[in-house]
This record gives C-alpha cells, structure tokens and sequence, in this order.
C-alpha cells in the first residue's frame, strides 16, 4: 500500500518547483486554488490547475502532485464521501470568499462551493491523460486493443503511462474500479454481492479483496465501523 497522508481542514502552502510522490488520503475533501498552480496526476486522471480551480478527492483517492515554477496556496475542505458525484474538478468564480468563509464556518464553506462549483474535464491533451479518462469510463478497457487503437505498442503504453502517474495501467483501473465500490460502500446500505455486481467484480469475494488491497481491511468492516463521517471542526 503507497502512504496515507492526512487531510485538515484549512490553507496549505507549497514551495515552488516541488512534486510530492504518489499518496493517498482515506477522507474524501477538496483543494481550492488560492494562488499558483500545479499538475495533478491521480484516481480521477490528470488535472493541471490555475487559482479558482477546484480539485475533488474521493474516499481512498490516490494522486501525485508537481507545483509549478512559483509558490502555490491551496484551500482544503473535508466533504462527505458522496458530495459531488461524478466531478472530479471545476471552477469558482470567486475562491476568496470561500477562503474567508472556511476561517469561522467549514459548513458554510462547503455550501458556498456547492453554490459556485462549475464542472470542468479532465486534461486529455496527451495519450496517458486520454488512456487514464478511458479506463475510468470502462473499468473492462482491455489495455493491448487500446493500445493497437492508437498506434502503441502495449510496452511503451505500460511505460509512459507509468511515468505519469507513477502507476501501471492495469492497477490504475482495479484502483478505480475499487474506490468506485467503496463510495457506494460508504453511503448506501445495498447487499455488497449487489454493489460487486454494479461496479464490475465478479462476485463478493473479489470485491472484498480489492477493497482489502485500497484500504486495509474487508468493505464489511467499513460498513460496520462507518469510518467516513466528517470532521466538521473549525479551522484554526
């Protein structure tokens, strides 16, 4: 398992020039862009974002992070794992106020997100950003047809992909297709057999041992333990 790193509620500051290694944090949250810029590569593919943008991390989410030639302030706010379904990024006309709202109230932060977010798509400017937005959309993607499709050989596919985003492409899609089952772990209360059948496993056994792999333990001691409720205190 790559590392866990903590989340908070509140700004965080980085230096310019500086790329943070592949990691993965077990809340669901999102980074404002208060200022700077960076490149995301991660669980819901490649992002490179400006101030006003908006990243959305899911349960177990997994990304890398490469800040650009000049010194990047992020917001974090933490989320419910279900908020902002099927987003993965977007833009706020104003990210300021946000900022000032999240100093008294995380709440009224997030429903000021909620109210400004505009959705925004993934960067598909290269052939990894394009395989990674493939295989979020058909977790089946058989990896030697895609490659054939676009005039790659599955090697030089398997290593640029690598170089992105610092993960093959094989586990790229189990990943996904395994944070895609814990969301609905988390918030809904259907039969783990039924979620295994809705996101791709071949049964509940699979299931449990994907979500074992992403986070540690088997989804029915997710569920029995909820570990997924928000921390709602105030930032400092």
């Amino acid at each position: 398992m790559i590392p866990l790193a903590p989340i908070e509620n509140g700004r965080e500051s980085w230096d310019a020039g500086v790329t943070v290694a592949r990691h993965r944090h077990a809340a669901a949250y999102a980074a404002i862009v208060l200022s700077g810029g960076y490149e995301e590569c991660g669980s819901r593919g490649r992002f490179a974002v400006l101030p006003g943008d908006v990243l959305l991390h899911g349960l177990y989410d997994a990304h890398l992070d490469r800040f650009a030639a000049r010194g990047t302030d992020i917001l974090n706010l933490a989320l419910p794992p279900s908020a902002f379904s099927g987003v993965s990024a977007g833009r706020v006309a104003d990210a300021d106020v946000i900022a000032r709202m999240a100093e008294t109230d995380v709440e009224a932060a997030v429903a000021e997100l909620t109210v400004q977010l505009k959705a925004l798509p993934a960067d598909a400017g290269d052939w990894p950003s394009l395989l990674a937005a493939d295989l979020l959309r058909d977790p089946r993607l058989r990896l030697g047809a895609w490659a054939a499709a676009h005039g790659l050989a599955p090697a030089t596919v398997s290593r640029g992909f690598h170089k992105m985003f610092r993960v093959s492409p094989a586990t790229f899609r189990a990943e996904a297709r395994a944070q895609r089952a814990l969301t609905r772990i988390a918030c809904q209360t259907q039969p783990l057999a039924a979620i295994a059948v809705e996101t791709g496993f071949a049964d509940q056994a699979h299931l449990s041992r994907a979500t074992k792999a992403l986070t540690g333990a088997p989804p029915a001691r997710w569920r029995r333990s909820n570990p997924f409720k928000i921390n709602r205190t105030r930032l400092r």
